[in-house]
């Protein structure tokens, strides 16, 4: 019996890994070819390996949509990993770094360093960027791990989670609305989470900081795995519960803080892709859900891109809105199954 349902579990983990791909390559061909301008099949391969960059597809290929696809892929995949990373921390379907107020504090920090460089005629590089959204993750962090050593009900942490990411929303918009130049009013549309406007420079910068940090996160499967079971159990194989803890809280912020720098807040991936992942597949085991989780999010992410630049064209959405009103309902029913348990 067991081992019937072993092949069970295999072949349902086999089937969501091969229906993320088919979504993923789908999504790609979409939004590379759909947009305010179209561009067919032939004119995409044409462009991509003939070489050619005289035609204004050619500029809209290579400078606009596909360095905000590689955004939306790498960043999407970056928030169900710290999703992931934080749910295993503690031990909450909820948690995530945008319902913790983790995301919100990134979001402030960022804000406040490029006002106050801008203003000055500066420019802000893509290392000060997730240096100050790390700042601010780990800023926020520090306030949810205060309440939840005072606070065991895990209502409460989530509530008071989004009382942070109010506060920290609200003054960066204090912020953003009173600045005076011209360029800074501008990082409005940042700060409702977007892909757009990223460059080439901007997709090696995140490429490298979320590789870097994906890895080490699938490098700590197996101590995952025995945290999952409880601390009495990981100590007993041999993981240091106080380094562990540390490197789940560092992972987790500085793969939120890459996202918000580069694209703002991106609500609700964290939580719902995860969640989503597991109920698929039917296993919590880390060295088969991590890759999932991460495929996930671009995916998830990419359809949430696709919407918000296509759905009311040519006005655009921010990714948040649309993943906000795709990935809530998740977070409802998770809250209503835990209700009837």
């Amino acid at each position: 019996m067991r081992q019937q349902q072993q092949v069970t579990r295999r072949t349902r983990y086999i089937i969501v890994a091969i229906a993320l791909l088919l979504l993923f390559a789908a999504l790609v061909a979409l939004n590379i070819g759909i947009g305010s301008v179209n561009i067919s099949l032939g004119e995409i391969v044409s462009n991509l390996f003939s070489g050619s960059t005289n035609t204004p597809e050619s500029d809209i290929l290579h400078k606009v949509r596909l360095p905000r696809l590689f955004a939306g892929a790498i960043l999407g995949g970056a928030l169900a990993l710290s999703g992931f990373l934080l749910q295993t921390f503690f031990n909450n379907p909820i948690a995530g770094p945008y319902v913790l107020g983790i995301s919100s504090g990134a979001k402030l920090i960022v804000a406040l360093v490029m006002v106050f460089v801008l203003s000055r005629g500066g420019t802000v590089s893509s290392a000060t960027m997730i240096i100050a959204a790390f700042a601010g993750a780990m800023l926020s962090m520090g306030f949810v791990m205060l309440i939840a050593r005072k606070v065991k009900r895990a209502s409460v942490l989530i509530v008071s989670g989004v009382m942070i990411g109010y506060i920290c929303s609200a003054i960066t918009d204090f912020v953003v609305t009173f600045a005076s130049d011209e360029s800074i009013v501008n990082l409005h549309n940042w700060s409702q989470g977007s892909f757009s406007g990223t460059s080439w420079d901007d997709v090696g910068v995140m490429a490298l900081v979320v590789f870097l940090a994906s890895t080490l996160v699938f490098l700590l499967s197996k101590p995952i795995g025995a945290y999952q079971l409880g601390e009495s159990y990981a100590q007993s194989v041999g993981v240091n519960i106080k380094a562990f803890r540390v490197a789940l809280v560092l992972l987790s912020s500085v793969l939120c803080a890459c996202v918000t720098a580069f694209a703002g807040p991106i609500s609700f991936v964290g939580i719902a892709v995860p969640h989503l992942i597991k109920a698929f597949t039917k296993t919590a085991k880390p060295l088969l859900i991590i890759p999932l989780c991460f495929l996930g999010g671009a995916v998830f992410c990419l359809g949430c891109d696709l919407i918000a630049r296509t759905a009311y064209a040519p006005v655009e959405m921010s990714v948040s809105s649309v993943s906000s009103l795709i990935g809530a309902p998740v977070v409802i029913y998770i809250l209503a199954g835990k209700a009837r348990k």
